[in-house]
């Protein structure tokens, strides 16, 4: 089979809900026109009119947060520890060998919003799709808010992965996991109805808070999951190296190609 990736992440982009205000991404654009005066010093004597259609380069100016468009979370992002008591490693400390593992999907879309997966949820969508998950495995979810990226509802859709959902992957020997959602977690409109109602803070963070137990990764803010299968792909997430981040941009992808396939049934991936 041809090589073939799909592109699983979002844009960076202004003007399109993808986070909560304040903490959308800003791109200022400056087109080659406009930034002849950045040039103009580099080249003493320099006129406009001496370059070619009097055209200097093209730049952008990006203000970010580590968390903006399609992401890798590092445990520290969780918590201060990890491994029940281990200091939590930040995102230039994540192994990359979690970063580049074949993938499994779990749809989840028929779940209303807000809804909290269970272990149980997870075991019988494994069942359905006849896939027993092996460790390193990258598994990815599924949801409706992927189909909301670009309307303003997008950062309150889809279902969230809870505490036992998430140990249910972990304990299976998975380290990284991924989400067409805003978070891992349900949409924080949903837990704080139900802190407000019970006060216990156990419900708020808790797919996250799992890395206090067993350390993970995972992504959120992927997009075009539909388009893939439930397994037989390889996923490539390499996040920025950002030193003590608690994440890292990614341009994540999934790769169908059986010889690469082939060579993690070889090395026992």
């Amino acid at each position: 089979m041809p090589r073939k990736i799909v592109d699983l992440s979002i844009y960076l982009e202004n003007d399109v809900v993808s986070d909560p205000p304040p903490f959308g991404p800003k791109i200022t654009y400056m087109d080659h026109q406009a930034t002849f005066p950045q040039m103009a010093p580099f080249f003493p004597g320099l006129k406009k009119e001496d370059l070619p259609d009097g055209a200097a380069w093209a730049v952008e100016k990006v203000e970010l947060i580590t968390h903006n468009g399609t992401h890798l979370d590092a445990p520290y992002h969780f918590h201060p520890t990890m491994n029940k008591g281990e200091r939590a490693i930040a995102i230039d400390e994540v192994d990359l060998d979690w970063c580049f593992q074949p993938g499994v999907k779990l749809d989840f879309r028929h779940f209303p919003d807000g809804y909290v997966v269970t272990a149980n949820d997870v075991e019988t969508e494994l069942r359905k799709i006849k896939h027993t998950l092996k460790p390193l495995e990258i598994v990815v979810v599924n949801t409706r808010a992927g189909s909301r990226y670009g309307f303003d509802d997008y950062v309150s859709a889809g279902c969230g992965m809870g505490y036992e959902a998430t140990m249910y992957l972990l304990e299976r020997g998975v380290r990284l996991t991924g989400t067409d959602a805003w978070s891992w977690d349900a949409p924080f409109v949903y837990t704080a109805e139900k802190y407000k109602e019970t006060k216990d803070a156990s419900l708020i963070w808790e797919g996250h808070k799992a890395g206090r137990d067993i350390g993970y990764c995972h992504l959120e803010k992927l997009h075009n999951l539909e388009a893939i299968p439930s397994d037989g792909f390889v996923v490539s997430c390499f996040p920025h190296k950002i030193r003590g981040a608690s994440a890292g941009w990614t341009r994540a992808v999934a790769i169908f190609d059986d010889l690469l396939l082939e060579s993690f049934r070889r090395d026992g991936g």
